[in-house]
């Protein structure tokens, strides 16, 4: 890890990165591109040093409430959070502050915060993003190693809807020829349906692959799933977006399976619930009718 001073926190549309760079060695992970310019190792976490004081200082001068988000560059609850409990400490300023909030992870070290998110989500708004991918918990273990799996996931997904938290599940990516099965898109959104997850967000049955990420990916593949890299570049050559050849019958099984559950399965809706602040009145006078 490093530490660098950062000149801001939040983006245009509210989003931080407490942390740059991973070590959840996820083999198809689009943060590697290199149009995101990341200087350093991928696997040398660089933390914002300065993170928690330019938080305080942006939620103290911003004129609206809204939702704040992270994780969609690097998942905050790598282990390293465990020891500098940043993102802890900006969960404290969000509450403090009357914001809401919203978080993307794989991991179920977000149980950790479950305090913090209760009392966020009380208040205003928190809702919690999970990526699944697999429902073979061996298949996970070789494409996202050092992270949660997904029954553990899964589990954390209950959890979270028993404390009153909403939960969103990413379906993606969907990897040919690796994960693109119906068994597997079936057997992920029935554990969503157990779950009872708000939504389920999906672009679609396949991954992209942009410069830097298409070489790490690459070379995974050569070391789990040798000669399958030969049918991909046979397959789809140089192509940005990747889709799988079974992408129409599952996109089918996914928009049934979610309206037969009950699940929020289009994207806009779903984005719209999670930018769209709402604060709960929890002063309100009682009067006689109450």
């Amino acid at each position: 890890m490093h530490f660098v001073t950062a000149k801001g926190i939040l983006s245009s549309k509210n989003g931080m990165n407490l942390y740059r760079g991973c070590s959840h060695g996820c083999i198809y992970c689009d943060s590697r591109s290199k149009c995101y310019h990341m200087e350093h190792a991928f696997e040398d976490i660089e933390i914002k040093e300065n993170a928690l004081d330019l938080l305080e200082y942006a939620l103290s001068h911003k004129r609206k409430k809204c939702m704040i988000g992270t994780g969609a560059m690097t998942d905050p609850y790598i282990p390293l959070e465990m020891e500098t409990e940043y993102l802890r400490k900006a969960l404290h300023l969000i509450y403090t502050h009357g914001f809401g909030f919203t978080v993307i992870t794989k991991s179920q070290r977000i149980l950790r915060d479950l305090d913090l998110l209760q009392k966020i989500n009380e208040r205003t708004k928190c809702v919690v993003q999970m990526t699944l991918t697999t429902y073979d918990e061996d298949l996970c273990r070789k494409i996202e190693p050092n992270v949660s799996t997904t029954k553990e996931r899964f589990e954390t997904l209950k959890k979270l809807h028993n404390a009153g938290i909403p939960t969103v599940v990413w379906l993606s990516p969907v990897l040919p020829f690796i994960n693109d099965t119906k068994d597997n898109i079936a057997g992920i959104l029935n554990m969503c349906a157990e779950a009872k997850v708000y939504g389920v967000i999906c672009f679609g049955m396949g991954l992209t692959l942009r410069e830097g990420n298409k070489e790490y990916f690459y070379a995974q593949l050569d070391r789990l799933f040798p000669h399958l890299k030969e049918t991909y570049i046979r397959t789809y050559g140089n192509q940005y977006i990747i889709e799988s050849p079974n992408s129409r019958p599952l996109m089918q099984l996914f928009h049934q399976t979610c309206k037969m559950n009950g699940i929020v399965h289009n994207n806009d809706q779903i984005f719209q619930y999670l930018n769209t602040f709402e604060e709960k009145n929890l002063n309100r006078q009682l009067t006689l009718w109450d």
